[in-house]
C-alpha cells in the first residue's frame, strides 16, 4: 500500500453569434480554414476534456442548488482509464457523502463504434442497475449534470459547423444526426482556442431557446495539462443549478484494467480511492 500511495504522489496530479456582418463572418470563416478543421477542432476538444493523460483520479464535490436555493451535496472519486487515446476508456465513480447516497458506484465502459454500457450500483437496495442508451441523457443522481456528462459524448453522434472565430475562441455549432435519442435540437459550445477546453455550452430547444448552459469557471495546469477544476450546469428552465469542483486531480497513476469490472460495483476498489487522501 504504501509503495502504492508513494507512486501515486511521485506522480500527482492529472486527472476533463452572430451579430456579425455577412462580410465579417465570411473573414471568420476564412481564417478559421486557414488554421483547423472544425473536425480537428473537435477532436482536439474531446482529446482535452476527455483522454488527458491514460488515465486518471480526481475527488470531486458536486452542490445542487434548487430554484427555491435549498443545496444537495454530492461528493466521490472519479477513475479514469484509456484503453485507446479518443477510443474506448472505462470510468468509475464512487460516492461517499451524504450519507444516503454513500457506496453508490456509476461504471461506464464506453466505447466509440456503439452504446456505452453504463452500471449503477444502489447500496441501499443492494441493486445493480444497467442505465439504458435511452436514460443517457438523464439526470445523473439528482443533479443537473447527465449521465452522458460524466464521460463525454461521442462527437461522431453530431454534425459540427463553424460559426466564428474570435481572438480566443471557436464558436462550433453541434447538430444530432439521430434526434429520437436527445432531448436538444443543436448545442454551441464556446472553445478555448489556446487550451481546447469547452468554456460554454449552450443547449437549444426546437424553438431555437436555450434551456440548458454550461459553464467552466476555473481551470488550472495538472502535470501541464489543462483541467477544468470549477464548472456548473443550470437548468434554464426548473431555475436548478449544480455546481462541479474536482480536488486534487492525478493523471498516469497506472489504475489497472480490472478496477473498471463489474466486480468494483459491489466491491469498489479502496486503495484507489483512498490513495490520494493521505
Amino acid at each position: 500500500m504504501k509503495s502504492l500511495q508513494k507512486s501515486i504522489k511521485q506522480k500527482f496530479l492529472t486527472l476533463l453569434v452572430t451579430g456579425l456582418t455577412l462580410p465579417m463572418m465570411t473573414a471568420s470563416l476564412q481564417a478559421a480554414e486557414s488554421e483547423l478543421s472544425v473536425e480537428e477542432i473537435i477532436s482536439k476538444a474531446n482529446k482535452v476534456s476527455y483522454y488527458a493523460g491514460d488515465d486518471g483520479r480526481s475527488d470531486a464535490r458536486m452542490m445542487i442548488v434548487d430554484k427555491d436555493g435549498n443545496r444537495q451535496l454530492r461528493q466521490f472519486v472519479i477513475l479514469r482509464k484509456d484503453i485507446q487515446d479518443e477510443g474506448d476508456q472505462n470510468f468509475l465513480v464512487v460516492f461517499s457523502r451524504p450519507s444516503d447516497v454513500r457506496g453508490t458506484v456509476f461504471l461506464v465502459n464506453k466505447h466509440v463504434d456503439r452504446d456505452d454500457d453504463r452500471w449503477l450500483y444502489l447500496p441501499g437496495l443492494d441493486l445493480e442497475k444497467r442505465i439504458s442508451a435511452g436514460d443517457k441523457r438523464t439526470s445523473f443522481v439528482g443533479s443537473d449534470f447527465f449521465y452522458e456528462d460524466v464521460s463525454g459524448r461521442n462527437p461522431a453522434l453530431d454534425t459540427h459547423e463553424l460559426l466564428e472565430v474570435t481572438d480566443t475562441a471557436y464558436i462550433v455549432k453541434n447538430i444530432p444526426q439521430d434526434k429520437s435519442n436527445v432531448e436538444f435540437a443543436y448545442y454551441i459550445a464556446n472553445i478555448n482556442k489556446e487550451t481546447f477546453l469547452p468554456m460554454t455550452v449552450e443547449y437549444f430547444n426546437e424553438k431555437g431557446e436555450v434551456y440548458r448552459r454550461m459553464d467552466v469557471a476555473e481551470v488550472e495546469e495538472v502535470q501541464g495539462i489543462p483541467t477544468v477544476m470549477k464548472s456548473k450546469i443550470s437548468n434554464l428552465e426548473t431555475g436548478s443549478v449544480t455546481y462541479m469542483e474536482f480536488r486534487r486531480p492525478v493523471y498516469n497513476i497506472g489504475v489497472p484494467e480490472d478496477v473498471f469490472t463489474s466486480r468494483s460495483l459491489r466491491n469498489p476498489p479502496r486503495e484507489w480511492l483512498e490513495a490520494e487522501q493521505e
